[in-house]
């Protein structure tokens, strides 16, 4: 979205926060593979020395310190190669729907307001999936 809005670029640290290569330990979680993940601005990144970024270098006492960012666990993706895969592929599939051979020509795309029942329509509905795909989740 932020490409057809007119970005030149994007952020994506939430969207690779999950791989392989990211920092931050592997965990097994209820059965489950995560990755223990650290904003800059959490209280565990500034006792570690990024308080300096948050203009509260001069601070000593945790207590007083004003977090801006969480410590969390995210679901493990994978390697950092097959996302990217991913994410290049649905931008490649977003531009051919809107007919644009190039960034430049994304630029001039037209948002359009989908209700919440075109969004639950446009999803695969009255079936079972029976395979995961890599790039597909379940609307919540």
């Amino acid at each position: 979205k932020a490409l057809a809005a007119g970005g030149y670029s994007v952020m994506i640290g939430s969207l690779v926060a999950g791989t392989e290569e990211s920092p931050g330990e592997t965990i097994i979680f209820n059965g489950r593979k995560f990755k223990s993940y650290r904003g800059m601005g959490s209280l565990e990144a500034m006792e570690k020395g990024s308080k300096d970024r948050y203009f509260q270098s001069g601070e000593i006492d945790v207590k007083k310190l004003v977090p801006e960012g969480i410590a969390a666990r995210v679901p493990y993706k994978g390697t950092l190669y097959e996302v990217i895969y991913q994410l290049s592929g649905g931008l490649r599939a977003g531009m051919g729907y809107c007919g644009a051979a190039n960034i430049e020509k994304l630029h001039d795309a037209k948002f359009v307001r989908i209700t919440n029942a075109g969004i639950m329509e446009s999803h695969p509905h009255d079936v079972t999936i029976t395979s995961e795909s890599p790039n597909y989740s379940r609307l919540e």
